[in-house]
């Protein structure tokens, strides 16, 4: 594995477990895909460090767990908007 990948997929590691940051979030601060933000902590980083993998793993699934919330926040705030500007 190329230095830049391995050290950007420690990056990113310590960046979900510091901030909580879901995948999306952490892939606009990398300036990377989701998919490759996926690959690096599921795929990458188990075998760089196997500790460091299971805290994110936690973060992501804890991330995965609330995205229902996240989701109806969301609209309700889309909603929210339109009614103010009609208003």
């Amino acid at each position: 594995m190329k230095e830049y990948i391995r050290k950007r997929v420690v990056d990113l590691g310590m960046h979900i477990i510091q901030t909580e940051a879901t995948v999306r979030q952490a892939a606009v601060v990398f300036g990377v895909s989701k998919s490759t933000v996926h690959k690096d902590l599921t795929e990458r980083l188990p075998r760089i460090s196997r500790e460091l993998a299971q805290r994110v793993k936690r973060v992501l699934e804890k991330n995965k767990s609330e995205r229902h919330l996240r989701g109806g926040e969301a609209t309700r705030r889309k909603y929210n908007e339109a009614r103010t500007r009609a208003s």
